[in-house]
């Protein structure tokens, strides 16, 4: 008979697991309290500024005196820097309605919104980014790199014929999945480069690449096979998007956009469908990615195809040619710090030896 003081260890585990995620999320609730309790109090502040400036005649240099004296007051906090209050004011003029930084702004660290107050004027844009942060978990560093990138302006801007082959709402969430142009700047390939230098470059950074196609992406593989009556056929570039539930093809080109890339991806698409495609998988999406394209050619070249594609161009980091005998390669930069470590170390030896 077991003694109750000790119970079984597969019980205990499966109890000191279900403690262990309650206390995690417990944790994540409370993180995201206190972060909304900050934002709102420093809206709040900046409510209280802007309503004295404009009652009181205030002028600025009342936000130097009242971080000092704040400072004074509570030395332990910090946040109350003439620039931060600064930032509190234009956060209150931005968003003068509490209820909307309740169900937006408060949702997104202090910083996060400091971020948006630069860099981002428009305030259905700003909510947009507030929207996408929450659901992707975007870090401050994440937010200005997709800011950077205009990541607002590329998102369900490629041509496609979504509309025509899929059902909505499918329709709608695959025409937001793909952007135009895709921003490769991670990336360094020189102007020679081909689809397959491409392509490997893509999978080394599969991190990266992954960031700039979204959430939601799992990377299947490169050149994935299909055998289709015997004959091989490879695709550049298989995912599955957890979100869509279905397969994404991708075919990179480093050319303009042609007609018949169309009918090509048109195939793979049936192909995946015919061979991959589990029944309670939504129909595959193919996405041609090219250097360049003519909306006019390529909306023409979809209107006859059955399958559900999109066609969008890529931006890649390009070395200038004056400067590729200059630029060390990798290998070169590996050498050199291999032979710094090994110099570093004959020195400390001799330093231990005298």
């Amino acid at each position: 008979m077991t003694d109750s003081l000790f119970p079984e260890p597969g019980n205990y585990d499966a109890f000191l697991s279900i403690l262990k995620q309650r206390i995690r999320t417990a944790q994540v609730r409370a993180a995201l309290a206190v972060n909304k309790e900050l934002v709102l109090l420093y809206w709040q502040i900046g409510k209280e500024i802007l309503q004295r400036q404009h009652e009181e005649g205030w002028g600025t240099k009342v936000i130097e005196r009242l971080a000092k004296d704040l400072k004074r007051e509570f030395p332990d906090i910090k946040g109350f820097s003439a620039r931060n209050l600064k930032y509190m004011r234009a956060f209150a003029e931005a968003y003068p309605d509490e209820q909307i930084v309740q169900q937006a702004a408060a949702q997104i660290p202090w910083f996060h919104n400091c971020v948006l107050l630069d860099r981002v004027k428009v305030p259905e844009q700003r909510d947009w980014y507030i929207q996408q942060t929450t659901q992707n978990g975007w870090s401050r560093a994440i937010l200005e790199m997709q800011i950077e990138s205009r990541l607002y302006e590329r998102q369900g801007s490629a041509v496609t014929n979504f509309s025509q082959t899929l059902p909505k709402p499918q329709s709608d969430l695959a025409q937001q999945l793909i952007k135009d142009p895709y921003n490769f700047d991670f990336l360094t390939l020189g102007k020679e480069a081909q689809e397959r230098d491409l392509e490997r470059a893509l999978v080394e950074r599969i991190r990266d690449f992954l960031l700039e196609l979204g959430a939601g992406f799992s990377f299947v593989g490169s050149q994935y096979p299909l055998e289709v009556s015997g004959k091989e056929y490879r695709l550049d570039l298989l995912f599955y998007h957890l979100k869509l539930r279905c397969y994404v093809i991708i075919d990179l080109k480093m050319v303009e956009f042609q007609p018949e890339f169309s009918g090509k991806m048109n195939f793979y698409v049936s192909a995946v469908n015919a061979i991959l495609r589990h029944p309670d998988d939504q129909p595959t999406i193919g996405i041609i990615l090219c250097k360049s394209k003519n909306k006019t050619v390529a909306e023409l070249a979809l209107q006859g195809m059955t399958q559900p594609i999109g066609v969008s161009t890529h931006q890649i980091g390009d070395v200038p040619d004056q400067l590729k005998g200059i630029l060390p390669t990798v290998e070169q930069l590996e050498m050199e710090l291999d032979n710094a470590a090994a110099e570093l170390e004959k020195q400390e030896q001799g330093r231990l030896e005298t």
